[in-house]
């Protein structure tokens, strides 16, 4: 009984329940954190005071959030977004799944080619709504494949954000005593890749294949169906200049808010936008991410509560005592762990610090080899990023197809998104511990 009480769980479970509710996903996490700290025992100043100072955790990634928000706001400015919107309706020509398959292309680009992450979402898909409509495309499919865009490259892909979250697991195993380096991750985590893959396709076509009407309302002028037939000029080349910049010094300084700097200073340096309307892109850029950014600051403030009620150690030495020998067992309990800490946490990248110092020496002991290992703690790490109403898997996604008010951010992408990549995930990593 006592573990059902443990500040991990019932902080998760307060959290999802909250959100559930439709509470502010912001607010849910504060609430949450306060649940986690008074199951520990722990003084509320005490709860507060390290609630603020663990938001700090997340400030590169916010940061990030808000330069690449002003990044994509540019974008629209130049027209580009709604032109490459204008070509993408074209080259469809009426086809629903080549249309979903684009979407998955350029969510996918957006972590590698053109590190731009989320901000090109509330950008580019708007003004796709009213062909999704008349297509009749069910949103939540949409929202499972900008979801594998956005998870898979960094989970598969070296480069981009993969280049970070592969480094994270390959440091982190280190320092816990198992060496590897970076270039080995991708090597066995082809094989999550693939369990989204099955994710995606079930998704497609068999979940969410049949058609599903929606009203055609008016978002404002950007709707494909409303824009006149314009070609690429030579601003719309200098912000391809600009995206090509911020990959370069991105994967060249492995820091992506001085790529995003970067790019900014191309698109105003070269003169594609006046410089005159920097502040206007700065405040739009705040507006597109400002809000995401946020849950990501209170998020790691959510982390380091859980960090400091030491419920996260408990629970898993708690599960230890249930393994028995057993790689099955050691191999769900150790994903279950991975899902309900990210799940509450809503970053895979945050999770695996946590997570390594206590996964490596139990896969020692069990015998567990190192691509094996590889594998368990990618997974652990990336479950519950896709339906974590704290993620940026599932709030980029609602950001876009929730513009005209019609795509619900739990029901219509959380639950999708949980059900069609951690199902999978937790069982090719368990397959995984006996075939490699």
């Amino acid at each position: 009984m006592e573990i059902l009480f443990n500040p991990v769980i019932v902080s998760v479970v307060l959290l999802c329940t909250l959100c559930v509710l439709r509470i502010n996903v912001l607010l849910a996490i504060i609430f949450s954190s306060i649940a986690a700290g008074m199951c520990a025992h722990m003084d509320i100043s005490r709860i507060m005071h390290t609630f603020i100072s663990g938001m700090g955790g997340n400030s590169e990634t916010a940061l990030s959030y808000i330069l690449l928000g002003a990044f994509a706001a540019a974008m629209t400015h130049t027209g580009l977004a709604p032109v490459l919107a204008k070509k993408i309706a074209k080259v469809i020509n009426g086809k629903a799944y080549l249309l979903i398959a684009i979407i998955t292309i350029i969510s996918m680009m957006s972590q590698n080619l053109i590190p731009v992450h989320i901000a090109f979402i509330p950008i580019l898909i708007p003004p796709l709504l009213h062909l999704m409509n008349k297509l009749k495309i069910d949103r939540r499919v949409v929202a499972c494949a900008l979801a594998f865009g956005l998870k898979t490259p960094y989970i598969a892909i070296p480069a981009g954000f993969g280049l970070i979250f592969q480094g994270l697991i390959a440091e982190n195993l280190t320092q816990n005593g198992m060496s590897i380096s970076v270039g080995e991750i991708w090597k066995s985590n082809w094989f999550l890749a693939l369990a989204m893959f099955t994710g995606l396709m079930i998704a497609l076509f068999i979940t969410y294949r049949k058609p599903r009407e929606y009203k055609d309302i008016s978002i404002g002028e950007d709707s494909v169906m409303k824009l006149e037939d314009i070609k690429f000029t030579k601003s719309h080349y200098l912000t391809l200049l600009a995206a090509f910049a911020t990959l370069v010094v991105q994967l060249w300084t492995n820091s992506l808010p001085l790529g995003a700097l970067v790019g900014l200073a191309v698109i105003f340096g070269t003169g594609a936008i006046d410089h005159k309307k920097m502040d206007k892109l700065m405040n739009e850029g705040i507006g597109l991410m400002g809000y995401v950014a946020f849950v990501m600051l209170v998020a790691a403030g959510f982390a380091l509560v859980l960090k400091e009620t030491g419920g996260i150690e408990t629970l898993v030495h708690a599960s230890t005592a249930f393994m028995s020998g057993s790689r099955l067992l050691a191999a769900t309990l150790m994903l279950s762990i991975g899902l309900f800490i990210t799940m509450g946490i809503g970053t895979s990248f945050g999770t695996i610090p946590i997570l390594a110092v206590l996964f490596v020496p139990i896969c020692a002991k069990m015998g567990f080899s190192i691509p094996a290992t590889i594998i368990l703690l990618s997974a652990a790490a990336a479950l519950g990023d896709a339906g974590s109403p704290a993620s940026d898997t599932t709030l980029g996604p609602t950001a876009g197809l929730n513009a005209d008010g019609q795509h619900n951010h739990i029901t219509d992408t959380c639950i999708p998104t949980f059900l069609h990549y951690n199902i999978p995930l937790i069982i090719f990593a368990v397959i995984a511990v006996y075939i490699f």
